[in-house]
C-alpha cells in the first residue's frame, strides 16, 4: 500500500482557488474511480470532484467553508502498488471525465419546489447549504478563541508575515481575526488579543478592504455580533453556514452595490402588440421545437437597443482607468433558485435568430434544471435581463451584474387602461425597471436607452428591420 496525494485540478478560465462547500465522502472511506468526493465553488461556478483512482480516502484537505488553492493538496489517497504508480503523476486530474462543471452535484435529486425565474420554473437544490457549521479553531491555552466572532471577517486577511507567523505560533486562523489596521490589516495585537478571548472590533477604525481590493465577508460593512437568545428563544432558532453559492452572491452584490453608482430609471411599455406578434408566432415556433416565450423578444430589442448606445454594452477597468467598448452581444438571463441567483448567458445575441435565442435559453434552463450547467454558460455576459416572474411588483432598483454599466428589470403584464388616438383603451402593459452606473452612463443616455427598448417592444415588426 502507498499513500498518494491528490492536488486540486486546475478548472481552467483563469481560477486560482476554490471554496470547499461540501464533502462526500469522509476519511476511512473506501471510493471507486470517478466516485463523487467534494464540491468546489469558485467564481465562475461549482464543481463536482470525483476519486481519480479507486482506494481509501486518508486525509482531506479542506474544511467547508474553506478556501484550497490550485494545485494544493485536496485529497490524501492510500492505494494499493499498482494503483500508485497508475496515479504517478496525475496531480491534476480533471474535475469531471467529460468536462462539465455543474452548478449542483449530479449525484443529488432536484427539489421538488419551484423557483420564480427569468426562463420559466427551474426547480433545483444548488450545494453549500447542507453541511455542518466548523467548529472554531482552538486557541492557544485554551482560552476561548474569541467568542461570539467565530464567523470569517475576510477570506483573503491583509496581514505582515510577523503578523502570520504569530498566528501559527498561537493556532489562530486569520480569517476569523477581525482587523483593526488601515484598509482592514490585521495586526499582530488583533492576534494576540483574539487569542486571550476578547474581542477586537472597534467600530471606529474596523473596515473591510474596499471593493475590488479583495472580497470581504463583511462587504464594506461592520462586522454584526447578534446578541445571544434567551433560554425560550433559542429553541425557536437556527444557524446556517452563510457559505458556499449564497456567500458568493452576497460578496458579488455587495461590490456592485457599493462601487458602482446606482440610478434606476422606471418606464411602462404598452406590449400588445408584442402579445398578438407571440400569439401569432407561437405555434409556427413549436412546429421547430421551440416554446416561444416573451424573452426571445426581449433580448433581441436589448440589443438593438445596446447598438444604438454602445456604453451601454462596455464596462469600467478600474485597473488601468479604461472604458472597454465590448462589440459583442452576450446576453444573461438570471435565474432564481432556492440556494441563489445564477446567471446564464445567451452568447452572441446579436448573431442568433429569434427562435435560436430561445432554444439557448431553454436549453440553459434545462441544463441548470438537471445540475449540469456548464461554467462557459455561467460567464462573460455583457448586460443582463433579470425578471420577478409570477410576482411582478410595481417596480424595482435591481442590483447591476459588476462590471457591467446596466441591467434590465423586467415585471409580470398586467392588463391597465392606456391611451390610444385620444381614446381610452385597456392595454398589456409591463413595467420595466432598469438600473444603470451613474459613473459611466449619463441619466439621459439611460433614459433614451430605456425608450429605445420600449419602442422595440411596443412596435415588434421593427425589431425585424434590424435582426442581424
Amino acid at each position: 500500500m502507498a499513500r498518494w496525494e491528490f492536488k486540486l485540478p486546475d478548472i481552467g478560465e483563469g481560477v486560482a482557488e476554490g471554496e470547499v462547500v461540501t464533502w462526500l465522502v469522509k476519511p476511512g472511506d473506501v471510493v471507486t474511480e470517478d466516485q463523487p468526493m467534494v464540491e468546489v465553488m469558485t467564481d465562475k461556478a461549482t464543481v463536482t470532484i470525483a476519486a481519480p483512482r479507486a482506494g481509501t480516502i486518508v486525509e482531506l484537505g479542506g474544511k467547508p467553508g474553506e478556501i484550497v488553492k490550485v494545485h494544493a493538496v485536496l485529497v490524501v489517497f492510500e492505494l494499493a502498488d499498482a494503483g500508485a504508480a497508475a496515479a504517478k503523476g496525475n496531480g491534476n486530474w480533471h474535475a469531471a471525465a467529460n468536462g462539465t462543471t455543474s452548478t449542483a452535484s449530479t449525484t443529488r435529486k432536484s427539489d421538488e419546489g419551484p423557483a420564480a425565474t427569468a426562463v420559466g420554473d427551474i426547480r433545483e437544490e444548488l450545494p453549500g447549504m447542507g453541511y455542518k457549521k466548523p467548529a472554531p479553531p482552538a486557541a492557544s491555552g485554551g482560552a476561548p478563541s474569541g467568542e461570539g466572532l467565530q464567523g470569517y471577517f475576510n477570506d483573503k486577511p491583509l496581514a505582515t508575515p510577523a503578523t502570520r507567523k504569530a498566528a501559527r505560533e498561537l493556532n489562530i486562523d486569520l480569517k476569523r481575526v477581525p482587523p483593526t489596521g488601515p484598509q482592514g490589516r490585521v495586526t499582530k495585537e488583533d492576534v494576540v488579543t483574539f487569542s486571550q478571548g476578547a474581542p477586537t472590533l472597534r467600530p471606529e477604525t474596523t473596515r473591510p478592504p474596499a471593493p475590488g481590493g479583495g472580497p470581504s465577508a463583511a462587504a464594506g460593512r461592520e462586522a454584526v455580533k447578534i446578541g445571544a437568545p434567551t433560554q425560550s428563544q433559542s429553541r425557536l432558532e437556527e444557524r446556517v453556514p452563510f457559505a458556499g453559492l449564497r456567500r458568493r452572491i452576497a460578496t458579488k452584490m455587495a461590490m456592485s452595490k457599493h462601487t458602482a453608482a446606482h440610478f434606476t430609471f422606471v418606464e411602462e411599455c404598452d406590449v400588445s402588440a408584442l402579445k398578438s406578434m407571440r400569439s401569432r408566432l407561437r405555434a409556427a415556433s413549436e412546429a421547430r421545437g421551440v416554446k416561444l416565450t416573451y424573452l426571445p423578444f426581449i433580448v433581441k430589442a436589448c440589443v438593438a437597443a445596446l447598438k444604438k448606445h454602445p456604453i451601454l454594452n462596455s464596462a469600467l477597468d478600474e485597473s488601468t482607468n479604461e472604458i472597454v467598448y465590448r462589440k459583442y452581444y452576450n446576453i444573461g438571463i438570471a435565474a432564481s433558485t432556492e440556494a441563489g441567483l445564477i446567471v446564464p448567458v445567451v452568447k452572441d445575441a446579436d448573431r442568433r435568430s429569434l427562435l435560436d435565442v430561445g432554444r439557448e435559453i431553454d436549453r440553459m434552463a434545462q441544463d441548470a434544471k438537471a445540475g449540469k450547467a456548464k461554467a462557459e454558460d455561467l460567464s462573460g455576459s455583457t448586460f443582463t435581463i433579470t425578471s420577478l416572474g409570477a410576482q411582478g411588483g410595481l417596480f424595482a432598483t435591481p442590483i447591476i451584474n459588476f462590471p457591467e454599466v446596466g441591467i434590465l428589470g423586467v415585471h409580470r403584464i398586467k392588463e391597465r387602461p392606456v391611451v390610444k388616438n385620444g381614446a381610452i383603451e385597456i392595454g398589456e402593459v409591463m413595467l420595466l425597471s432598469l438600473s444603470f452606473d451613474h459613473r459611466i452612463v449619463d441619466g439621459h443616455v439611460g433614459a433614451a436607452f430605456a425608450y429605445d427598448i420600449i419602442a422595440y417592444l411596443e412596435n415588434p415588426d421593427t425589431l425585424f428591420l434590424d435582426l442581424a
